[in-house]
C-alpha cells in the first residue's frame, strides 16, 4: 500500500479519531434547543460538507436567525470538551504515524471539521508534531466529494496527487480522494458501518485498524 507513496493524507473524524457519534448528540441537543427533532435524513444531507457549509445548511433549512459564524461558534463550544477530553484515537494510529515519521513520508490532515476542534484534539492527544500540514474544507472552494481539500493538502506538501495515499471513513470523503487522482484506503467506523458496501465499492484498500497497514493484512479492493 505504501510503495512509492510520498505523502499520506488523513481525514480526521471517524478516521484518526473515534468522534462521529459526538456530532449526532450535538445535533440532537442543538436542534432540541429550538424545539426541533433530529431529521432522519440530516446526516446524509450534510455528509462531506465543510464546517461552514454545514452551518449554512442548518441556517437555511431550519430558518435560524443566527449567522453562519454564530452557529459555528456554538458548535465549537459544544464540542470542544468532547474533543479534548473524551474522544479517543483509533486503534493503531500512533504506531502508524510514528512509522510514517521515521520513514520520511509526509503527512497532512484534510478535514471537514473546524480548525479550532482540529487543533484542540491534536494537542490533547499529543499527535500534533506528526503532521506537516492541516487543511480544513473551510479553506477551499467546496467540501467533499470535491477534490479541492486533497489537492490543496498535496500542494502544501509539495507532492503530486498520484504520489499520495488518502485514509477516509465515509463515501463522500473516498470520492474526494479519488477525484483528486489519489489512492484511497477506507477504514471501518461503527458510525458508518451501514455504508461499508458502498465504501468498499469506491476505495482501493480497506482496513479495520491501522495495525493492518503495518502488518500487511489490509484488504486490496478490486475497483480498478
Amino acid at each position: 500500500m505504501l510503495n512509492d507513496i510520498k505523502a499520506v493524507l488523513f481525514d480526521l473524524d471517524g478516521t484518526l479519531i473515534d468522534s462521529m457519534s459526538v456530532w449526532k448528540d450535538i445535533d440532537i441537543e442543538f436542534l432540541g434547543n429550538y424545539g426541533i427533532e433530529l431529521p432522519a435524513d440530516l446526516q446524509n444531507s450534510i455528509e462531506g460538507m465543510s464546517f461552514t457549509e454545514t452551518a449554512d445548511y442548518f441556517r437555511k433549512r431550519f430558518q435560524f436567525k443566527e449567522s453562519v459564524e454564530e452557529i459555528k461558534a456554538i458548535w465549537n463550544e459544544m464540542a470542544y470538551e468532547h474533543y479534548t477530553q473524551f474522544v479517543k484515537l483509533k486503534d493503531g494510529v500512533l504506531d502508524f504515524l510514528s512509522y510514517l515519521k521515521s520513514h520520511n513520508i509526509r503527512t497532512g490532515i484534510s478535514t471537514s471539521n473546524s480548525i479550532e476542534l482540529v487543533q484542540g484534539v491534536l494537542k490533547a492527544k499529543e499527535i500534533e508534531p506528526y503532521f506537516d500540514v492541516v487543511v480544513t474544507a473551510c479553506q477551499v472552494n467546496a467540501g467533499k466529494p470535491s477534490p479541492d481539500i486533497y489537492l490543496e493538502t498535496a500542494r502544501l506538501l509539495n507532492v503530486e496527487p498520484k504520489d499520495c495515499l488518502v485514509f477516509e471513513d465515509i463515501p463522500m470523503g473516498i470520492m474526494a480522494g479519488k477525484n483528486a487522482n489519489m489512492k484511497v484506503c477506507t477504514i471501518y467506523d461503527d458510525f458508518s458501518k451501514n455504508q461499508d458496501i458502498k465504501k468498499r465499492s469506491l476505495a482501493d484498500y480497506y482496513i479495520n485498524t491501522f495495525k493492518e497497514v503495518l502488518e500487511g493484512t489490509y484488504e486490496v479492493l478490486m475497483n480498478e
